[in-house]
């Protein structure tokens, strides 16, 4: 077997389930392999999902017509590999290797090693990032222009680096400490041979992420609701701060990891798994956190099967859930009680517009603006939210889309 057979297969699987199944590639097991293998095979999946459809037009050059999707996707990995700087012979052998395995794919195993041997090594200079899709690509150009979203999907083709929320007085890996205070690591390893994870001196948290806890600025013993929790990393900022915290999801699964990180770190909060639309708490909460279900359309540099798993129809019924968990959160806070809303999101339906829309059926209700370390002027918008885009830091390889807006409710 060619060396690197393994992971490249467990690749070519991953990467039908995405564009063949629609699956999301956190569906995606792995279980049975050795974690080299594991890690690798997602990370060339992500690779080709970032960079699709300009290594289709390397391919549609040399190919008559469509291969079936399996083989289709064995070449794909093989041109972006290519572009990525792999040796073409361990590549060829691998791809052909791959394909004359399959018993529906292995008489085209030549067609294969034809493809790849008559590409010219210039088809692999320079290849494009992966374009958004229509449903996604519009209204963000509408909303923020041509450069600003042709600047996005550069830092998402990028391989992003891993961020930490650190506590202090623990060990911590070395790395490039940010202007907001999250730690920046270009190459990871495994996260958990890493210094201080054991000892739960850091967790994994994209610096984006860890701003909207930041904003709420707790105080030690204060009574705080984090909504819609999992898997955890904005309860273990609270929790670490002093507050008191109930984190509440409505997935089983989901929360069990936020239980592995509380025990993993040592700190305490009431987990409750249940349905936001349904519970009621005991009394009020002098803060409020709801990291609220959206389209996730700022995380794609991250997740790039996204784009692939969705196509828009989800937006309308995610934006009225939002309506109703911030209308509910706001009867729970105290006279006088903060509340941070926030999404992963880069349409402005899910984070300006609902904003806007929450002031409208809230009069009473303040925004203010908060002095958070490492933020630029220039990302707050008119009303007072946050608004953070993947582009931003792009020398730095970026970081996740949010909206984020504090709140205040009247005496």
């Amino acid at each position: 077997m060619a060396e690197g057979v393994v992971a490249r297969e467990t690749a070519v699987a991953i990467l039908d389930g995405v564009l063949g199944e629609g699956r999301m590639l956190s569906d995606f097991d792995g279980s049975g392999l050795a974690p080299a293998d594991r890690a690798r095979a997602l990370r060339l999946a992500q690779a080709v999902l970032r960079h699709l459809e300009p290594a289709d037009k390397v391919l549609d050059r040399q190919l008559r017509k469509s291969p079936p999707l399996t083989v289709r996707n064995v070449l794909r990995l093989a041109v972006v590999e290519r572009a990525h700087g792999a040796a073409a012979h361990g590549v060829v052998n691998a791809a052909v290797e791959i394909v004359r395995k399959g018993k529906r794919t292995a008489h085209l195993a030549g067609l294969v090693n034809a493809v790849l041997r008559a590409l010219p090594e210039v088809a692999f200079a320079g290849l494009p990032p992966q374009r958004m899709p229509r449903w996604l690509r519009q209204p963000l150009v509408h909303a923020y222009g041509r450069d600003v979203v042709s600047a996005i999907e550069a830092v998402q083709a990028q391989e992003p680096p891993l961020d930490l929320t650190l506590r202090a007085g623990f060990p911590a890996p070395e790395g490039e400490v940010l202007p907001t205070g999250s730690l920046r690591l270009r190459e990871a390893g495994q996260v958990s041979a890493m210094p201080g994870y054991a000892e739960g001196g850091w967790w994994v948290q994209d610096a984006a992420a860890s701003l909207p806890a930041r904003m709420l600025e707790v105080r030690p013993g204060e009574r705080v609701l984090d909504l819609c929790a999992a898997p955890g990393g904005k309860t273990l900022q609270l929790a670490a701060a002093g507050a008191e915290v109930t984190a509440l999801d409505v997935s089983e699964s989901r929360t069990a990891r936020l239980r592995a990180n509380l025990a993993r770190t040592g700190l305490t909060a009431q987990v409750v798994v249940a349905d936001a639309l349904e519970w009621w708490p005991e009394g009020t909460f002098d803060a409020i956190l709801l990291d609220a279900p959206c389209s996730a359309t700022g995380t794609i540099r991250r997740h790039p099967d996204l784009p692939f798993v969705k196509d828009g129809s989800e937006v309308p019924g995610l934006v009225a859930l939002q309506a109703q968990l911030l209308d509910r959160a706001l009867g729970w806070l105290k006279p006088g009680g903060r509340l941070v809303f926030a999404t992963c999101s880069l349409l402005p339906e899910e984070g300006e517009g609902q904003l806007a829309s929450l002031l409208a059926r809230h009069p009473g209700l303040v925004v203010e603006r908060v002095d958070l370390p490492g933020i630029e002027p220039g990302w707050w918008t008119e009303a007072d939210g946050l608004r953070l885009r993947p582009d931003y830091w792009a020398d730095r390889g970026g970081m996740d889309g949010f909206f984020m807006a504090r709140l205040r409710r009247p005496l």
